[in-house]
């Protein structure tokens, strides 16, 4: 089942917003990587240079911001309130707003396993990461 089909099964409401994935990308780097000047966001590979790189979520492998890993992110995760939140993707600009998601798991985004995945809250206020690194790198959970 993918997705969309799990959400919806849960009475979560999912509104498919394609082409937003640049914009909560961006959004998500002015709010969990502002701190940071652009040279140690290069350093890090934030974002893609000359074909390399370019992933969010270095900014907690690097260690550059706080943040949960492993079954700790996950617990946070599962024991944020959820109400409103976005779903999107590294690897393209497809993304999902969802609402009256406090049903919203973890185990949801099974079918997304080996993608980069970012859930936020809609006022970025908290963030859970998926790596397409699983089982080395991730998931990871951090507040602003």
């Amino acid at each position: 089942m993918n997705l969309i089909d799990r959400l919806k099964e849960k009475n979560i409401k999912v509104r498919d917003i394609p082409g937003w994935g640049a914009y909560l990308k961006k959004e998500w780097e002015t709010h969990f990587a502002g701190h940071l000047s652009e040279k140690e966001k290069q350093s890090i590979y934030l974002s893609d240079q000359d074909g390399f790189g370019g992933y969010l979520w270095h900014l907690f492998s690097y260690k550059k911001r706080t943040c949960l890993e492993g079954e700790m992110a996950e617990g946070a995760f599962r024991d944020q309130q959820k109400q409103k939140c976005f779903i999107f993707f590294q690897d393209t600009e497809d993304a999902l707003l969802l609402e009256n998601a406090s049903g919203f798991d973890v185990k949801d985004l099974s079918s997304e396993v080996g993608r980069d995945v970012y859930v936020v809250d809609k006022q970025f206020r908290w963030t859970f990461v998926l790596t397409h690194e699983t089982d080395w790198l991730g998931p990871y959970f951090s507040r602003r």
